[in-house]
């Protein structure tokens, strides 16, 4: 560690980093916050901040305490994350559509000090307590209550880069959700993907539909955005087409992120060529690969493409892009300047021929220092300041980078390597196919083969032909290796809450009844 990393300064703190610069840059007055009927100004939170801090600590929270918070994104809630930096405390945002289980896991996992709720989710937090085995210190129900009559003014806690700031729990796909840790340092780079690609400054407006306890929201609004000087956009409620298209049509943001499911659904709602929607800037996707079908539709619908790339929980902001100036459908985009990217192939070595397939590893200022706890998974992760995100990728001869699925979810078919990802793409290629989802399928010979799970779009023709036709449309143009075996109909895919297929689950839809 160099002499500058263990250097303690205010000016290092997260939460100085994105919110305490802009009322002595003359932004004091202008609006940093939107939610609803409400506008909050940077100097009002500013002040909002110093208020939530000085009641942490005089409810006892100190420097390296980990304090939850399970809320609904508003003032309060950003108020609350950065005053928990602000005071050298670890702040996690908890999701809001979490079981009591997972809540209860998260409050013993994290020995947390301080859990910070709203009246409308304390029946959640009570719930937790029944299955869980701490009860936290400080439980506050109503942050504005607790921070009311409160000194707004609060000096930051000195911090080096490398002290903790705050954990992003993931999703727990595959056993206990596990808390990826974040530095105060690792927020430096956090508007240059908003500031550089996309020009946002003062005066743009930031609306992300996905919720802020996700890495993609946090890393992009909440950081991002802040640190430009911009507006941020919040909607309290759980975003469908309708929602968002109402807060587009009411605070007209400048910038929308959102993720493929949701924009499938604005096309579906016909609510793209609306005004307002023309009036946004750019489009940005993350969470899961953007099928091209949807690209298409919503490029022919509003004369912008939507711009994909990748992040993850352990680093925060976007490694792989695409941009105004440079993109391509069906792909993930190119390295930004700030990532350095590798693939490595099944027997641990470098792929460096385009069209090779390897897991994909990362290395940025903003890559975790490990997982809260779980020293065996950091040692399989996190790896000389490299991290290794288990997703399957591979690049072009023009540099141009997809992505092919998590490294788990790749099948091997008649001994050759199957993507789901691109039978699912070219399933959606179809018309009368809304949502689909390959998964591996084990016969009665003990073999893999491939099943396909799909959701009927509106006016699709009845299953026994949809499913004639889908036979047709593989048998002609891919091998007979990746042709689907089974097909299976549902009226929905199974998702977690943040939204991200459950293959255990579709693989389940074919097991023998």
């Amino acid at each position: 560690m160099t002499a500058s990393t263990r250097q303690k300064s205010s000016s290092n703190n997260a939460c100085e980093q994105i919110a305490g610069w802009q009322r002595a840059a003359g932004l004091g007055d202008q609006p940093a916050i939107l939610a609803g009927d409400r506008v909050m100004t940077f100097s009002g939170l500013a002040d909002y901040i110093g208020r939530v801090g000085n009641a942490l600590r005089m409810g006892g929270v100190g420097r390296g305490d980990r304090v939850l918070l399970l809320m609904s994104d508003s003032p309060e809630l950003v108020a609350a994350y950065l005053a928990v930096m602000k005071i050298g405390a670890i702040v996690v945002a908890l999701n809001t559509r979490s079981s009591a289980r997972e809540i209860g896991h998260a409050m013993t996992d994290s020995a947390c000090a301080a859990f910070l709720t709203d009246r409308a989710l304390f029946s959640l937090y009570e719930a937790a307590l029944a299955v869980g085995d701490r009860t936290p210190p400080l439980v506050v129900s109503d942050v504005a209550a607790f921070a009311a009559g409160c000194d707004p003014v609060l000096e930051a806690t000195p911090v080096s880069p490398a002290d903790d700031a705050f954990m992003i729990y993931t999703s727990g796909t595959t056993g206990a959700a596990k808390a990826a840790i974040h530095r105060h340092g690792d927020v430096v780079i956090g508007d240059l993907h908003l500031r550089r690609n996309f020009g946002v400054v003062p005066g743009d407006r930031v609306f992300s539909t996905s919720k802020l306890f996700f890495a993609f929201a946090l890393g992009h609004s909440l950081i991002g955005a802040l640190k430009c000087g911009a507006t941020i956009v919040l909607h309290d409620g759980w975003p469908d087409a309708g929602a968002v298209d109402a807060v587009v049509e009411r605070h007209a943001p400048t910038i929308l992120l959102s993720v493929p499911t949701l924009y499938r659904n604005l096309l579906r709602a016909e609510v793209v060529a609306k005004p307002a929607f023309r009036r946004i800037r750019h489009f940005i996707s993350a969470g899961e690969r953007l099928p091209e079908s949807v690209f298409s539709e919503w490029f022919n619908a509003t004369g912008q493409p939507i711009l994909e790339g990748i992040g993850t929980s352990e680093i925060v902001f976007l490694a792989i892009a695409n941009t105004p100036t440079a993109y391509r459908m069906g792909s993930s985009g190119r390295p930004m300047p700030w990532a350095t990217v590798k693939l490595v192939g099944d027997d641990g070595k470098p792929v460096r021929e385009p069209g090779q397939t390897g897991i994909l590893w990362l290395k940025m200022d903003s890559v975790a220092s490990g997982y809260w706890n779980r020293p065996d998974k950091t040692a399989e992760s996190f790896q000389r300041g490299w991290y290794r995100t288990g997703d399957v990728f591979s690049f072009d001869e023009e540099g141009w980078w997809s992505h092919h699925g998590r490294g788990d979810d790749m099948l091997k078919i008649s001994g050759q390597w199957v993507s789901p990802a691109e039978i699912e793409e070219h399933a959606l290629k179809l018309s009368g196919v809304a949502d689909v989802a390959a998964v591996g399928v084990t016969n009665e010979d003990g073999l893999v083969r491939l099943g396909l799970a799909v959701v009927r779009g509106d006016h699709a023709p009845a299953p026994d032909i949809l499913e004639a036709n889908l036979r047709r449309h593989f048998e002609r143009s891919l091998s007979i290796y990746k042709c689907p075996r089974r097909i299976r109909f549902v009226d929905e895919m199974p998702r977690t809450v943040t939204g991200k297929l459950q293959r255990f689950r579709v693989r389940d839809l074919f097991a023998p009844s």
